[in-house]
């Protein structure tokens, strides 16, 4: 197991920023770890990372206790911080062969430059960190993370302040990590957690309260509602669509109708004879699920 998290709690004075929080990830497993601003996502990731003491509980990265192994655990873990630290006046290349130094790299010379490439800095190489744009400023942190060949990577909002472009390629990049390391990221961009995590955990008030797929969650706060939108040539009166068996509310928008319906119901075909029975023509029909936003809300507000 890459990491485990057993009943881990964390005070800072008379406040519980975390209360028994519980999870586990397999290797090889890249997970997003969302949660309103508070939540304790930071403080979670500090911990894994051995930056951070928890007053109860036991966190294990790679099998190995973080409490009492933290210089031996920061070897296994390569983590960029929601703020990312780097230094300014240096050189990229310079401040990846001091951080090299740190980690006492025997292959200093030809890991920088296998990490400049993966992470697509080579044009920026000879600059200096304060010259870079935001989005290279994130590939510095990210290549740093990366000198040392972790085999977990703690990614705290990792595209915090980014241009769309920027986004982009930040999120290529992970995706192509996450082929080879397991890695925990936080975010708030839920394009995101779609487009490169296997499973999302939700955080709020230091609680976990969601723990499943992307697509499992979007599904699973329904109670086995579904919702269909459909649309058709004419407007349809609201009884007609109402009179129709296990519709529970219905809402319009032009000619067309989000239904929702009743669990277990599948309200399609009625939908479709509706439209034979009344020489309508049929545009537009779609069954939908609540969105990942949707249901973030839901659990957090």
């Amino acid at each position: 197991m890459s990491i485990s998290v057993s009943g881990v709690s964390k005070y800072f004075g008379s406040q519980k920023a975390l209360n028994e929080v519980s999870f586990e990830i397999p290797s090889g497993q890249v997970v997003g770890f969302l949660g309103p601003n508070g939540a304790g996502k930071s403080t979670m990731m500090k911990i894994i990372t051995g930056y951070l003491p928890a007053s109860e509980g036991i966190t294990s990265v790679c099998n190995l206790p973080v409490e009492g192994n933290d210089l031996e655990v920061r070897k296994k873990v390569g983590y960029l911080p929601e703020h990312n630290p780097l230094y300014l006046d240096m050189y990229v290349a310079e401040y990846l062969n001091f951080v090299a130094g740190l980690y006492k790299l025997n292959n200093r010379k030809e890991r920088i430059e296998e990490i400049i490439d993966v992470t697509g800095l080579t044009p920026e190489r000879h600059k200096k960190i304060g010259a870079l744009s935001k989005g290279f400023r994130q590939r510095v942190g990210i290549a740093q993370a990366l000198l040392p060949d972790p085999e977990v990577l703690i990614l705290d909002e990792p595209t915090t302040g980014l241009d769309p472009n920027q986004i982009v390629e930040v999120r290529n990049l992970i995706s192509n990590l996450g082929k080879e390391k397991t890695i925990l990221l936080s975010t708030h961009i839920m394009q995101e957690v779609r487009a490169i995590c296997e499973r999302v955990i939700i955080i709020n008030n230091g609680l976990i309260v969601a723990d499943r797929s992307a697509s499992d969650l979007e599904k699973g706060l329904q109670n086995g509602k579904t919702r269909v939108f459909v649309e058709y040539d004419k407007k349809v009166a609201p009884e007609t669509i109402n009179a129709i068996s296990g519709v529970e509310a219905v809402s319009i928008s032009g000619n067309g109708w989000l239904v929702t319906t009743s669990s277990g119901v599948d309200i399609r075909p009625a939908l479709f004879k509706l439209a034979i029975d009344n020489d309508l023509i049929l545009l537009t029909m779609n069954q939908e699920h609540e969105s990942l936003e949707e249901v973030f809300q839901s659990l957090t507000k």
